[in-house]
């Protein structure tokens, strides 16, 4: 297949695309960073394996996604505050067949890209691996877990198949699923629970788990977006998903979530497609949602306060 991945000298693109080189697919990393581009493409792309082994693959890279043409399949890994510039720089990328996956973190990515390029190109995903940019051209695996892809209409789509084979052959643990929109909902309970609270206290992974009051803003956080589920037609297990919370905390020693990696680096974070789509979606539906709305409160106050001074 012809693959273009945007976000793709970032950390989950890198490792993706960087893989999917590897396994023998016609990739092109597309990212905005001149400095990673450069690199990709004198030294090749560096993956760093929690092992402490390293690969280093020859891979495409460009800043410029008119240059590729046309291609089978875009993958989308940038985060949300920029999917509306890199899908509509992705444009020239389009033939008639081509299909847009994203497995970008949160809820709400795919009716944004479907109003760029129509609903009909769009396949959704998600992954509960986990990678860190360790510099320009160089990326670091910290965690191969499950990535699950579907249809948004629950089809086994031809394309859909193309697409989970390529991914197959890369030995990422690959799953196609006809209820993709319910599996979503079933990580971003992770994110949910564990991203803003370890951003705000700079626990890592493991830490969170280990105190009573952190537990208990977690279960409320869980408890809140179950209600909010239901209202939107998926039911989630609450205590299946909270047990798989904790074990996916307490196994991750040492990990650091995304949104703390951005609030460590003055970045802006993610929390509007995280707690901020429950708190959307609760208003939908009537719902209050206060220890989510206190999430993007405090959240956000403090991304203001620190990108405030680096500006």
């Amino acid at each position: 297949m012809r693959i273009a991945v945007l976000g793709g000298a970032g950390a989950m693109g890198g490792i993706f695309g960087g893989f999917l080189a590897r396994a023998g697919e016609d990739v092109t990393l597309i990212d905005v960073s001149r400095p990673a581009v450069e690199a990709i493409n004198r030294d090749g792309l560096v993956v760093e394996q929690k092992d402490g082994t390293v690969a280093t693959i020859p891979v495409k890279a460009t800043t410029d996604p008119a240059s590729v043409g046309p291609v089978d399949l875009i993958m989308n890994f940038v985060k949300c505050y920029h999917t509306e510039g890199a899908i509509n720089s992705a444009k020239p990328m389009l033939g008639p067949d081509t299909a847009i996956l994203t497995l970008q973190n949160g809820w709400g990515h795919a009716d944004r890209i479907a109003a760029i390029v129509g609903r009909e190109r769009v396949m959704v995903g998600l992954t509960y691996a986990s990678g860190t940019l360790v510099g320009p051209g160089r990326v670091r695996n910290t965690g191969v877990a499950q990535t699950v892809i579907g249809e948004l209409d629950g089809s086994l789509s031809p394309r859909l198949e193309r697409a989970a084979d390529a991914l197959r052959r890369t030995g990422i643990d690959l799953q196609v699923s006809q209820r993709i929109v319910e599996e979503i909902w079933k990580k971003l309970v992770i994110n949910v629970c564990s991203l803003p609270t370890a951003a705000l206290l700079h626990f890592t992974a493991d830490e969170l788990p280990k105190h009573e009051g952190s537990v208990t803003l977690m279960r409320g956080l869980l408890r809140e977006m179950a209600v909010v589920a239901k209202a939107e037609g998926i039911e989630l297990d609450e205590e299946e998903r909270w047990a798989a919370l904790i074990g996916i905390l307490q196994r991750a020693v040492g990990g650091r979530a995304s949104m703390l990696q951005d609030v460590e680096a003055h970045r802006q974070t993610e929390i509007d497609v995280v707690n901020g789509a429950i708190v959307a979606a609760g208003k939908r539906h009537g719902i209050a949602t206060p220890l989510n709305d206190a999430m993007v409160w405090m959240v956000k106050a403090y991304q203001e306060e620190y990108l405030a001074k680096k500006a």
